[in-house]
């Protein structure tokens, strides 16, 4: 058994291993560059090894996305956790996500702008798709009143994903970027 063990580590390193090569060729040079014979190069492995893991670009881009997805999620507990009212909660929560995205660009484009087989508003999602998602829900729950939380948390997200994605693409001011926040804030939480 130590030696099935053994194996089965290394093959989870070699993943781990292509995975953080991926985010960090496409956080510096964008994601036309992620090529599995770049990254074979860049890990050292052959293109082979890197098909034993993954079935291609796509597959390397979702496990990317999920990982994003976990992060997120933390990051979107945080803010929601240390706010002192549920307005500011849906505010500081707001916040974090456009702050995210804005660091992240190239992950934040691998779990919504690209095209990766994930399955999404579904049970099969990935648990870090489902957590994020319940970070969102559990920050206008307070907020919800008669509304479906659900509904709402989904309204709220796409303005919200519109937003930074609409922002981030330079199709809005940047000067009228907290106002807009603002109005988002104040449309969902009065």
């Amino acid at each position: 058994m130590p030696i099935q063990e053994r194996r089965e580590r290394e093959r989870a390193e070699r993943e781990r291993l292509i995975v953080t090569a991926a985010r960090e060729l496409a956080e510096s040079e964008g994601w036309d560059a992620v090529t599995t014979r770049r990254l074979a190069d860049e890990i050292e492995y052959s293109q082979p090894v890197l098909y034993s893991h993954f079935k291609g670009k796509n597959a390397i881009m979702a496990a990317v996305a999920v990982e994003g997805f976990a992060e997120l999620a933390a990051e979107l507990r945080a803010a929601r956790t240390s706010a002192p009212s549920p307005r500011d909660a849906l505010a500081d929560v707001a916040a974090a996500y456009a702050a995210f995205a804005e660091r992240r660009p190239a992950l934040y484009d691998a779990m919504f702008t690209l095209p990766v087989d994930l399955p999404f508003a579904s049970p099969k999602s990935p648990p870090p798709l489902q957590e994020g998602f319940a970070e969102l829900r559990e920050t206008l729950r307070p907020l919800a009143g008669e509304e479906s939380p659900d509904v709402l948390t989904e309204t709220f997200w796409s303005a919200l994903h519109g937003l930074v994605t609409l922002m981030r693409n330079g199709r809005l001011r940047a000067e009228d970027h907290d106002i807009r926040m603002a109005a988002l804030i104040s449309r969902f939480s009065g």
